[in-house]
């Protein structure tokens, strides 16, 4: 469902504060399902910014996207199943209002017995020998497709899925092989470096009918994955996902967060966890580890290694330990986390086979890749910052613990200790984050006055302003933005470009989302509850606007200058979502702009002007157009001559487009010297660097923001940057 993916996405802009509501009692002894949706009801209608009347037309969409999201593919329901759902309709509404849950019951009893069907019907196909050489097509164009009228049209469209999955691996085997045969024959030096392939030593060309058993048997293992995940998904998932297609009508921000979706908030927000510092991922019945965190528990211990497979777990005050083969993921993860200081057990089979016992302390895990990061780069014996800056994260419990605002001050003045002349806060791809951590880092680069305003449903007006009068950074400053800057990112960009602070550049505008988010915490009202954790509703309360008046809502913010990117021709953001929240605008704050740059114009001038003869930004944006074509095609043929013709039509026009990887600057990019010994104890912080050093210096949109700092340097006035002590 398209608002679910975009939910996912999109980090929303948290106020820090919570949503006040009159005291109400709700039937502890009741069945869950129906308090929960009375909860979310009750806290909805008295806090959403702006309500939407549950009637037929709210019933008809909820309809319409729960069954979407039940079956995106169209390959479980029958047509006659969603005749069977017809009834239900226009009368959602009015189960909501009745905590009643027919259509739900009725579409996931009927999901559940598609889903046993399906089961038996891929085994069967996938048996027996696939004919690419039959001229058939098929459609991907799910969203516009009908459902199956029978049950043997449901069997051929599993057919044509399964063909076109084992098509696409068919013709990379062969494509591969028939690479090896051709580097054996010529030689390793007479093969183009893109078109190497590994030769294993004792590598024999397989026939045809080989290479389709393997492909089959590739499709195999991926469906069967498929299924046991979807065996994983119980009835309260499948309720959590009825629950946002009802939430999600109200705007794309406001959902429902079951107990685990929470955490998994709250870390991306904090950017940290109490456990042992691994990601776990399913594979089959195992559960495998996927990554050790550096500066982890598991990664101090050194005994825990990526490819270890979990088989049991023991808590310190228990002498049994729990196995975890065939477990739930969400329920091993449970199990495996912990308090700080408290110990676990945990029981893997190693890389090599071997079985040995670990024990890990739980702590305080923090995810690097949450955090702000800085680069230094000099040119023209000129020094000048990269902060790249992935959220606005703060700690949902305390925000004096570390967070977006703290950092980043820390990161500016140390900056100015190395001598940089100029900065860019790099804000492509940040999702958005804490309110108040935006008006915080604002009021690193000006005097005082307002960042931001926010108006609640009732037409009150505040204005957060930044109250401190110190500048930490008054040199040069760009801010780098792209379609997916949004929320939080979209305030700080507008508020530096409505003070004539920073010239803002990047993708024509960014992502659009100008509403503001509580998160309530819907067990405030269950204590004493025998129903277990309810888990949290995040909705809309507030809009905010910028400085100037306008908001941010659907139409983002602007760029002073405009640079092509891979986005540009795809559709992003927040008006191309269902139910957004409408642009508008109010009366203006009072502010005085910056005086710090004598003629910012010519600056953006010469920008333009490089960007308009730039090779590299001209076949990015090239691509971009391709790459939307790409995507707007859904008829694929299941022929294999055919299939390769498409293929090597494609192939041909994206070798052009591999001149992008190979850009490179004249840029080098180095750490900070805090973090150069960091550095020296740490391998895995080093690698991090290394690769990020390496993508900022084949970066083009780094390299532009540099040059327009420097032209911007030439056109400060009167830059006071003091180091500290």
């Amino acid at each position: 469902m398209k608002n679910n993916l975009m939910i996912w996405m999109v980090t929303v802009l948290l106020a820090v504060t919570s949503c006040s509501f009159t005291t109400k009692k709700f039937d502890a002894d009741s069945d869950k399902d129906r308090v929960l949706i009375e909860l979310m009801m009750y806290v909805l209608e008295r806090g959403h910014f702006d309500l939407r009347e549950v009637n037929d037309e709210f019933s008809e969409n909820v309809f319409e996207d729960f069954i979407q999201a039940l079956d995106p593919l169209k390959r479980h329901f029958l047509q006659e199943d969603i005749e069977d759902f017809e009834e239900y309709r226009f009368l959602i509404d009015d189960q909501i209002k009745n905590q009643e849950f027919e259509f739900f019951d009725l579409a996931y009893n009927r999901l559940q017995m598609r889903i046993k069907d399906a089961k038996q019907i891929y085994p069967k196909l996938l048996d027996s020998p696939f004919n690419f050489e039959e001229d058939e097509e098929i459609d991907t164009d799910y969203e516009n497709l009908n459902y199956a009228k029978t049950k043997t049209e449901l069997r051929d469209r599993w057919r044509k899925q399964l063909k076109f999955s084992a098509l696409g691996t068919y013709y990379d085997l062969i494509d591969t092989q028939n690479k090896k045969l051709e580097q054996l024959t010529k030689g390793e030096d007479e093969i183009d470096e893109d078109e190497k392939v590994s030769v294993e030593e004792d590598f024999e060309p397989q026939s045809l009918e080989e290479i389709e058993e393997e492909a089959r048997k590739t499709t195999r293992e991926s469906i069967e994955t498929y299924f046991e995940n979807t065996k994983e998904i119980e009835r309260k998932d499948w309720f959590g996902l009825y629950i946002n297609s009802i939430a999600s009508q109200f705007d794309p921000h406001t959902n429902y967060f079951a107990p685990q979706d929470k955490e998994r908030f709250d870390v991306s927000m904090s950017g940290k966890l109490e456990g042992i510092g691994a990601r776990l991922r399913k594979e089959r019945d195992q559960v495998k580890i996927d990554e050790v965190i550096s500066g982890g528990p598991a990664w101090k211990s050194g005994e825990l290694e990526t490819g270890d497979l979990i088989q049991r777990v023991r808590q310190e005050d228990e002498e049994e330990a729990v196995s975890i083969i065939g477990m739930r993921l969400d329920d091993a993860v449970d199990l495996i986390k912990g308090k700080k200081g408290t110990k676990v057990f945990i029981t893997v089979k190693k890389v090599d086979g071997s079985i040995k016992e670990i024990e890990i302390t739980r702590d305080i895990v923090e995810i690097d890749e949450t955090y702000a990061k800085t680069s230094l780069v000099e040119k023209e014996r000129v020094k000048y910052g990269v902060v790249n800056l992935p959220k606005f994260y703060f700690d949902m419990e305390d925000y004096n613990q570390r967070n977006a605002a703290s950092d980043m001050k820390k990161e500016v003045k140390r900056l100015i200790d190395e001598g940089a002349e100029g900065l860019v806060i790099d804000l492509r791809n940040n999702g958005g984050g804490s309110l108040t951590t935006v008006v915080d880092i604002a009021g690193l680069f000006i005097e005082n006055g307002p960042i931001v305003q926010v108006k609640s449903s009732d037409g009150n007006k505040d204005v957060l302003k930044d109250k401190d009068p110190k500048i930490v950074w008054d040199g040069p400053l760009v801010i780098l933005v792209n379609e997916i800057s949004a929320s939080a990112s979209e305030i700080l960009a507008a508020a530096m470009q409505d003070y004539e602070r920073a010239v803002v550049m990047g993708s024509k505008q960014t992502y659009g989302k100008g509403t503001v988010q509580n998160l309530v915490d819907l067990n405030r009202w269950m204590k004493g509850s025998q129903l277990g954790d309810m888990g949290a509703l995040k909705l809309t309360t507030q809009k905010f606007y910028r400085v100037n008046g306008g908001s941010t809502q659907l139409k983002g913010v602007e760029s002073d200058i405009v640079m092509p990117d891979r986005y540009m021709y795809i559709d992003l953001g927040e008006r191309d979502y269902d139910n957004p929240l409408p642009w508008d605008k109010i009366t203006p704050a009072k502010f005085e702009k910056w005086k710090g740059y004598k003629d910012v114009e010519s600056v953006i001038q010469a920008s333009k002007d490089r960007i308009a003869n730039n090779n590299q930004l001209s076949l990015i944006e090239a691509n971009a157009k391709w790459v939307q074509d790409q995507r707007e095609r859904n008829v694929f043929p299941l022929h294999i001559d055919l299939y390769t013709k498409h293929n090597q039509e494609i192939e041909e026009k994206a070798k052009k487009f591999k001149k992008i990887n190979d850009y490179e600057t004249e840029l080098e990019f180095t750490s900070l010297a805090y973090e150069l010994k960091a550095i020296e104890k740490d391998s895995s912080l080093a690698e991090k660097r290394e690769r990020w050093h390496k993508n900022l210096k084949k970066d083009v949109y780094v390299e532009e923001a540099i040059n327009v700092l420097e032209d911007l340097r030439k056109q400060t006035v009167g830059s006071k940057l003091v180091k500290t002590n």
